[in-house]
């Protein structure tokens, strides 16, 4: 989650008490995916969603009794309409929700540290143990769990871990969420298009750094509070954020602008590449920019993924619709959706729906939450 979730948490907190809910599992079609969160205060309205509707409303009912008894607890919600209750909700699955409640001064300063350490980018591991006797820690490695059923790191962060403990029962799940660090969209450009950009990427959670040579144009009256803003030249800049979190768009007044910061980011970054990079403009344009990268740096395969023009045709004309075209691509990239409409190929006559089994086999299952929503699952069943 963001360091904006946090944060609300936080203030929150200074108050009164609040119910974390989690997605923790899920099965089939559900609308929203493991380590989805939402906040339910004693007093006020929830913050976020995990999907809306009647399943939203039985968390938000059951989160009552949470905040009352001081017990944290899972919730089900049946979306494949086959429960006694089907206005929970159709959209084919199942989730299992956590409730955990957070107060006091320990849950105020937990929440404090971890807005601290997006703050400033510094990596950390949110524990969730789900059991009601213990409540969420922070560490800043795998080998700082002290869930029982943790018995060693994985080699690699996408592999999963290794449940194998003996001893180890349904109890002692555990949900790990390292510490998301955000990705960083740089705007090459401070002009129409980069305002309502630089707007929308924030809703959207990236940390946003703009460009320009015009102090004019990169200054603080036209960009939403916590832009970073270059009023520079694009050759000033001298480091970036690591490849696997850059994102950048280039919106430049002119093509001989776009040559330049091609230019100086292959130095930059060669032979690494960035999550995304796209340039603004007409084909026209685009085809200027590239003969003479051609002519300057020969046969790069650096370019070849540029994405140019940048955006999802979806007819855009104004700033505001050419900035949600590019936020659309962004969002394509980082989730890895295909752009297509969601109702394509799609026929309601020939869909069925697949009822999830009324009992779930107990299990040990310990979830781990990377960047962009990765998640590794591993779950060891338990013959009862």
């Amino acid at each position: 989650m963001s360091r904006t979730f946090y944060r609300q948490l936080h203030q929150l907190l200074q108050q009164q008490a609040v119910v974390v809910a989690t997605v923790v599992r899920t099965r089939g079609s559900t609308p929203r995916e493991v380590g989805a969160k939402m906040l339910i205060p004693e007093t006020g309205n929830p913050i976020d969603t995990i999907g809306g509707g009647a399943g939203e409303a039985k968390v938000c009912q059951q989160a009552r009794s949470v905040l009352q008894t001081g017990k944290n607890q899972f919730v089900e919600i049946d979306l494949s309409g086959a429960s006694q209750r089907p206005v929970e909700g159709v959209c084919g699955g199942w989730m299992q929700v956590w409730l955990e409640r957070w107060s006091g001064e320990a849950a105020i300063d937990l929440a404090q540290q971890i807005v601290q350490q997006l703050q400033v980018g510094q990596p950390g591991i949110l524990v969730t143990p789900l059991t009601a006797e213990r409540s969420s820690y922070l560490v800043s490695s795998l080998p700082e769990v002290t869930t029982p059923v943790i018995r060693s790191a994985p080699s690699s962060p996408c592999k999963p871990l290794d449940t194998s403990a003996k001893g180890a029962d349904a109890s002692h799940l555990a949900l790990l969420a390292p510490l998301p660090l955000p990705p960083v969209l740089l705007i090459g450009g401070a002009g129409h298009v980069a305002v309502p950009l630089a707007q929308i990427a924030h809703l959207l959670g990236f940390q946003v750094i703009v460009q320009d040579d015009r102090p004019d144009f990169a200054c603080a009256d036209r960009f939403p509070g916590g832009t970073v803003l270059w009023a520079q030249p694009i050759e000033s800049i001298v480091e970036l954020p690591p490849p696997a979190r850059l994102y950048i768009a280039l919106v430049t007044r002119g093509y001989q602008y776009d040559l330049a910061a091609l230019q100086h980011l292959r130095q930059l970054l060669d032979p690494s590449f960035p999550r995304y990079i796209g340039m603004i403009g007409s084909k026209r344009r685009v085809q200027c920019v590239w003969q003479a990268l051609q002519r300057s740096t020969g046969s790069s395969s650096w370019f070849n993924q540029l994405r140019a023009p940048i955006g999802l045709d979806i007819g855009a004309l104004t700033p505001e619709e050419i900035a949600v075209s590019i936020c659309a691509e962004l969002i394509q990239v980082r989730r890895g959706g295909t752009g297509q409409p969601l109702s394509l190929g799609f026929n309601p006559t020939e869909w069925s729906i697949v009822h999830p089994p009324r009992s779930i086999p107990q299990s040990i299952q310990v979830s781990c939450f990377y960047e962009d929503s990765t998640w590794q699952h591993h779950q060891q069943q338990q013959q009862s």
